[in-house]
């Protein structure tokens, strides 16, 4: 499915400057190498482990399941990991691979900041350099993650340019790189930008569905009929997906925000050194975005996500504003559980899509981070109409 230059069919690949590709052409080679190697495989799996905290549970709905009065809902549990969303998982993949490259300066980019948690958390852990760009609105809409961030060490520096969100952070990141490639590794918080970083993403997050595949067999006995995930940059998605790709009885379901709706209304275009869907203006150029989610806030989306719709294999549906706020109250209240604003999207469109499955049948939603980081927002968004 996809080739040296991390294509998928006619999406992905690498177009940047030419210093720039060394780089990633030098990461790519470490990547293949490590990606493999026993020693580095059982660090990361023990980091996950005894850091993460996983395994997480694949948790049975009982009450969601009775309120859809459809299949059997299963929640696979990201929100459990440290520091409250599966970030985690590729940061500690990615920063185990920045170590053995010899790299001591870290930088990234976040939106709603819970990748840019993951990353201060780990870079404190490993001691390295921490610098993470940040689009002003973001700053302001999730200050308490930037406190957690400077708390954890790391330097956060808002950026004001363009809409002042993360497409305008990742712009300012990889220049960061292209300017600073000798002593710095850009930790990419998502399944986007160039080669090799969507197939790094990936690799690294697919512990979500290593796991929970394993999980269901042993609660149910047979696959799922679908899985449903969140997809903005489309990390947690992916990494859902991964290891359902290959079983074809699998629904993979995406959710995406009808502000930021990529999958239904993008274009192939380039954005970030690689080709993927679009969300364009009159003018060809990335079109400004909003959701409510801030992690959402991205007019592009990982390619192999383009490459799944492309070939049918993945299906994507828009939620909206309000059915997201819904989804976000009603898993609180039913199951004790304050998804993050992101994965409520996952349960909205879980609730619109139930009727297409039979009680018997199983789905399993991925509840991508907590929402301790968004409840001031959406009590705002609540009382404010």
């Amino acid at each position: 499915m996809t080739n040296q230059e991390g294509y998928f069919g006619t999406f992905g690949g690498s177009f940047v400057p030419p210093e720039l590709k060394v780089v990633l052409d030098n990461l790519a080679n470490k990547f293949e190498k490590y990606k493999n190697d026993p020693d580095f495989n059982q660090e990361f799996k023990e980091t996950l482990k005894e850091y993460v905290g996983r395994e997480n549970p694949l948790t049975y709905a009982s009450r969601l399941t009775k309120e859809f009065n459809g299949p059997k809902i299963y929640l696979k549990r990201e929100d459990l990991n440290h520091t409250g969303a599966h970030k985690i998982n590729n940061v500690v993949g990615q920063i185990l691979l920045a170590k053995r490259m010899g790299a001591h300066r870290i930088i990234t980019e976040t939106g709603a900041g819970q990748h840019g948690v993951a990353t201060a958390t780990a870079c404190a852990m490993f001691g390295m350099d921490c610098t993470i760009y940040m689009g002003k609105l973001d700053t302001e809409r999730q200050a308490l993650n930037v406190f957690r961030m400077e708390l954890l060490g790391a330097k956060v520096i808002p950026v004001e340019k363009g809409q002042g969100r993360l497409k305008d952070a990742v712009d300012v990141a990889l220049a960061d790189l292209v300017e600073n490639y000798e002593s710095t590794f850009y930790l990419l918080g998502s399944a986007v930008g160039p080669h090799p970083f969507p197939s790094m993403v990936k690799h690294f997050q697919s512990i979500i569905s290593e796991e929970s595949k394993k999980q269901i067999l042993e609660q149910e006995g047979n696959l799922p009929a679908a899985v449903l995930a969140v997809v903005g940059g489309g990390s947690n998605a992916i990494g859902s997906f991964a290891h359902y790709i290959d079983e074809p009885s699998v629904r993979l379901i995406g959710a995406e925000p009808e502000e930021a709706a990529t999958m239904a209304k993008g274009v192939p275009a380039e954005i970030h050194g690689f080709k993927t869907l679009v969300l364009q203006d009159e003018n060809g150029e990335p079109a400004p975005t909003y959701s409510i989610a801030a992690g959402l806030d991205y007019p592009g989306i990982g390619p192999e996500h383009s490459y799944l719709k492309e070939t049918g294999r993945a299906e994507y549906y828009t939620v909206s504003k309000e059915e997201v706020l819904e989804a976000f109250k009603l898993l609180s209240s039913k199951e004790g559980i304050i998804p993050a604003l992101e994965s409520a999207h996952a349960i909205a469109l879980a609730k619109k899509l139930a009727p297409q499955f039979n009680k018997e049948e199983s789905i399993i939603i991925t509840i991508s981070g907590r929402g301790d980081k968004d409840v001031a927002h959406v009590h705002d968004l609540l009382k404010n109409g």
